[in-house]
């Protein structure tokens, strides 16, 4: 340990803990974190989740990943060493979220269980949704307003999940949706099946 972490005082144990923000709030929080292609449906899902919990009188916050990338990750590249550092950044200010008692929305691609794992550590297991957006790529790309996929397939764009580079697909999710079957209220519908035991305060 260097000098300058000597100086380093947490004040944890004096804050208001969470338990006393759910009790505040009245629900208890917790990830839900999507993981897919990019075109799979994520952030569409997660905000139609968002909406539908706010109907409900539910606070929640949606972490986006273009969103995340033009603010507080706008430093990070696409490098394996930045992925990492995106998704390890991401989980750290989704915990602050958990632990103040908000029902935190994550939309990444996390193209790999390592990196998963490694938010799940951080946020903590027991607080932890993984839900698999698993359409097909050939739906995803069909979608794809960007362009990116053809950027990517002409070599335009570098290591480019599901073309120049690999996305390791969940292998026990909590929830798998394919898009390209299931209409945005029906994957909402499935979602709330599992969010809301979790969440609604007793």
């Amino acid at each position: 340990m260097d000098k300058e972490q000597l100086n380093i005082t947490p004040i944890f144990d004096q804050m208001l803990q969470r338990e006393d923000k759910e009790r505040l709030l009245k629900q208890r929080s917790v990830m839900v974190w999507f993981t897919g292609l990019s075109g799979s449906g994520k952030s569409t899902i997660a905000v139609a989740l968002e909406r539908e919990l706010h109907r409900r009188g539910l606070l929640c916050r949606i972490l986006d990943g273009d969103n995340i990338r033009t603010g507080i990750n706008n430093n990070l590249g696409f490098s394996e060493e930045d992925r990492i550092e995106n998704i390890r950044r991401i989980a750290e200010v989704g915990r602050l979220f958990i632990d103040s008692g908000i029902i935190t929305i994550a939309a990444f691609i996390s193209p790999n269980n390592e990196l998963r794992k490694m938010a799940a550590s951080i946020i903590g297991k027991a607080d932890f949704l993984e839900v698999y957006v698993n359409t097909p790529i050939m739906e995803c790309e069909r979608r794809d307003v960007k362009g990116l996929y053809a950027k990517a397939r002409k070599g335009e764009i570098k290591n480019f999940t599901g073309v120049s580079a690999p996305f390791e697909a969940p292998a026990k999710p909590d929830l798998s949706l394919d898009t390209s079957v299931l209409s945005v209220e029906e994957s909402v519908q499935r979602l709330l099946e599992i969010i809301l035991p979790k969440i609604l305060w007793e």
